[in-house]
């Protein structure tokens, strides 16, 4: 293998479901030895279908490659005692249990810092540890509730509430502690310090949400109430054409001339005031968003992407998600690959998307059967065989 940017740091990634295994799957692919420890009966998500073989779903497919897995009850004493072992060599322990649950089992950051003080201890989970929520469970949609993005849907578009039909919450909290955590990692090459790391989800999608939506209320005393005008707009969706829709956003000042030019009346750009400045615009956003949703229901979408692509204005057509699978450039950079899986036969896999000059980050390995690899991982930590074996008949391992 050529050489990738975490080569050489040990994960230990006590997570399930989805968020946290993101993120440890992506430390994966750039070099990471991430070991996936599971219980039992394995991560819950490996039940999610399609699936060839029970326990490798497509979702557990997409999430866990390049890590090796190994099982662990952790409340068995034998179980717990191979965790604290596997955690004395390892750079990270990323987990997804409450705080409270982490030290219940012994697990807490007390006691791992005390059998490793250089570890990187990082915790996603619902909710910071100082106020009233610290003990709530949380999952992608009660975080997109409580952030507000069902009710603004529906205060916009005059639906019913609802939820945005990706896991956003999970994965971009899953993407921000992979920046988190290597930052960590860079103290603790500079220092040999290791350190607790908190990722709450609501505080992390509220800071997401507020980035844009903070509005009049980032003044003291306000100047206007909470909300991004632009993205108030009624307006503002597909757009539809003469025969279907079209995705179109025009921004800066160069790309409104550019539009208008293309449709032949640049002198109403010029005459009319609403366009003279961004600020302007935006003042304005929900009336131009019609204006602009009426123009373009006067030609084809091919027409518009054509006329738009040749004057540089932002469009794309509007895909689904067979369109996506598709999609020529997508393809046309290799963004799809179809490998071999041991087990699983041929699986259509999503490469790293991101280019590298020196250090390119790359799946190394599949997606792992249930304890594929305990045997393996507990002769590491210095265990023989012996009492693997008598742990696999205790039911510490599998």
């Amino acid at each position: 293998m050529a050489p990738r940017p975490l080569d050489g740091v040990r994960v230990i990634d006590l997570t399930n479901l989805l968020m946290a295994p993101y993120t440890s799957q992506i430390l994966g692919d750039m070099g990471a030895d991430v070991i996936k420890v599971e219980a039992p009966e394995g991560d819950p998500v490996r039940g999610i279908g399609p699936m060839r073989n029970p326990g490798m779903g497509h979702i557990f497919l997409s999430v866990n490659r390049s890590k090796r897995s190994i099982v662990l009850d952790l409340k068995n004493a034998d179980g717990l005692a191979a965790m604290k072992a596997l955690l004395k060599d390892a750079e990270v322990l990323i987990y997804n249990r409450r705080p409270h649950v982490m030290a219940r089992l012994g697990l807490g950051y007390e006691t791992v810092s005390e059998i490793n003080p250089r570890i990187v201890y990082a915790g996603l989970f619902g909710y910071g540890q100082d106020g009233p929520y610290a003990a709530k469970p949380a999952f992608d949609d009660l975080i997109q509730g409580a952030v507000g993005i069902p009710r603004m849907q529906a205060e916009i578009y005059g639906q019913d509430p609802t939820y945005v039909p990706a896991a956003i919450v999970d994965r971009g909290v899953g993407l921000w502690a992979v920046g988190q955590i290597n930052a960590a990692l860079y103290h603790q090459a500079r220092t040999g310090e290791g350190q607790r790391i908190d990722m709450p989800m609501f505080e992390m999608m509220a800071s997401f949400v507020l980035g844009d939506h903070m509005g009049g209320a980032a003044f003291d005393p306000p100047l206007g109430p909470a909300g991004y005008k632009r993205m108030h707009a009624p307006d503002r969706r597909p757009y539809a054409t003469s025969d279907g829709h079209v995705c179109v956003l025009i921004y800066t000042d160069r790309q409104w001339r550019s539009f208008f030019r293309a449709i032949g009346r640049e002198a109403d750009y010029d005459a009319d005031p609403r366009f003279a400045t961004i600020t302007a615009r935006n003042d304005n956003i929900a009336a131009i968003y019609a204006d602009l949703a009426a123009i373009l229901k006067t030609r084809t979408t091919a027409d518009w992407l054509s006329l738009l692509d040749e004057a540089d204005v932002p469009v794309m057509p509007m895909n689904g998600l067979q369109d996506l699978l598709d999609d020529p450039h997508l393809n046309g950079t290799g963004f799809y690959r179809t490998v071999e899986h041991p087990t699983e036969g041929r699986i259509r896999d999503m490469a790293v998307p991101s280019q590298w000059s020196r250090t390119q980050p790359e799946p190394v390995r599949p997606a792992p059967r249930l304890g594929e690899h305990s045997a393996e991982i507990l002769r590491e930590a210095g265990f023989d065989d012996s009492r693997i074996e008598a742990m696999m008949a205790s039911g510490a391992t599998a």
